[in-house]
């Protein structure tokens, strides 16, 4: 199948596509993905999320939602990518992945070109997509980042969380030539704390890499997060008035207004193209290493 050819096609609207990564676990990185996609279509926004923690998959299960088929079957060619979206709160639309799939973890070179079929086959018209992407810095979380338009790195006040963050921004600049960030600083205890963690970020980069990050968003620590997990419920619709809810809907109205980039007409076909440039690159350096 011409990969390139199919793309062409394609009759999209322009889609801002937004990763939301994190470079280690438990920063909050699918709570500030789900909340900002339901805080996006509450202002009117047509919002598609893509759980691509492809091998852990969790945002259908912290909202409660039942999934009948996932990825996993759209690559076996069980059904087509239309087939498996689910309906999340507020109309936001999801692409469901496998949980306890190990297969999933890291796709074959024909698996991430039919992942990127699926995609070039989608029908629904969306303003926004939005990549929740897995942990760490492999090949996957790479590959989604480096085709989203912009790079949303969720970072908490830990060493971990920081020393993470720093590794996967080194990659992402280093590998693939992205050189903008933009930074959320989450679960902190005021501005102030949100400000200082974020110096902390920048003090590290501007040392040794050639990036430039801009703050997005601090979002409070929120004991009303905690009930609404519990609950299975969005904490932007559970708790709208609470600190970091507040938070995130500010954040989401200003990633409504970030930019398209011209590249591919600023259409889907930015973000297809680009997983094919990351696919091409991966199995060029497999055939180098070999």
């Amino acid at each position: 199948m011409d990969q390139a050819s199919g793309l062409r096609r394609m009759k999209q609207s322009k889609v801002k596509v937004i990763a939301v990564t994190g470079g280690k676990g438990g920063v909050g990185k699918t709570n500030v993905s789900l909340n900002m996609a339901i805080a996006m279509a509450k202002q009117g926004k047509r919002v598609l999320v893509l759980d691509a923690d492809l091998g852990l998959a969790n945002v259908d299960v912290m909202l409660g939602l039942r999934v009948e088929r996932n990825l996993s079957h759209v690559l076996s060619g069980q059904c087509e990518l239309e087939d498996i979206l689910i309906e999340g709160p507020a109309g936001i639309k999801i692409v469901p992945a496998t949980s306890g799939t190990r297969s999933m973890v890291d796709l074959s070179e024909s698996e991430h070109a039919g992942l990127i079929r699926a995609f070039s086959q989608l029908q629904g018209n969306y303003d926004v997509l939005i990549v929740d992407t897995a942990a760490g810095i492999g090949n996957t979380v790479v590959s989604f980042a480096r085709a989203s338009q912009d790079v949303l790195l969720v970072v908490c006040d830990e060493p971990t969380s920081i020393t993470d963050a720093y590794a996967l921004i080194k990659v992402l600049s280093r590998e693939q030539g992205l050189f903008k960030f933009k930074v959320v600083a989450n679960m902190v205890r005021n501005l102030r704390d949100g400000q200082v963690l974020f110096n902390k970020l920048t003090k590290v980069t501007d040392r040794f890499l050639d990036v430039a990050l801009e703050l997005a968003a601090i979002i409070p620590f929120d004991d009303n997060l905690r009930l609404a997990v519990r609950k299975q419920q969005p904490m932007v619709l559970a708790y709208p008035k609470s600190p970091a809810s507040l938070a995130i809907k500010a954040l989401a109205k200003k990633a409504i207004d970030w930019p398209v980039p011209a590249q591919a007409g600023g259409h889907l076909e930015f973000f297809l193209e680009q997983l094919i440039t990351s696919a091409d690159n991966e199995s060029k350096r497999d055939v180098a290493n070999e």
